[in-house]
């Protein structure tokens, strides 16, 4: 149960982040919110391939994860403000972290 408050805690503060910086109605916030999760759940485990949109405009397709035995030891302290809104993923083609903005996110295919 504690687990589950916990998930739902996360996706509605995720959703109202999309309603109030994005201007996303809270049907649309939600949606994104949900599918947001999903990803991260996914990407925990596996490779996922997904969609999103890019800063200027054009759809991007990529494969994903952060799956601990598929992506390299991360050396370092990293001293960078933890930012809510992106989504940081190690991309499997490019071989390197890149990250997206979570209110773009399209669809997980």
């Amino acid at each position: 149960m504690a687990q589950f408050k916990k998930t739902m805690k996360e996706i509605m503060q995720m959703a109202w982040q999309f309603v109030k910086r994005n201007g996303y109605s809270m049907s649309e916030a939600l949606k994104v919110a949900w599918a947001n999760f999903k990803l991260k759940m996914a990407m925990k485990s596996r490779i996922v391939r997904f969609y999103f949109l890019k800063v200027d405009g054009s759809t991007r397709e990529a494969f994903g994860t952060l799956a601990e035995g598929m992506i390299p030891a991360i050396a370092g302290t990293d001293t960078r403000k933890p930012n809510d809104t992106i989504q940081t993923y190690y991309d499997t083609e490019k071989a390197a972290w890149r990250c997206f903005k979570r209110a773009n996110l399209l669809r997980i295919a």
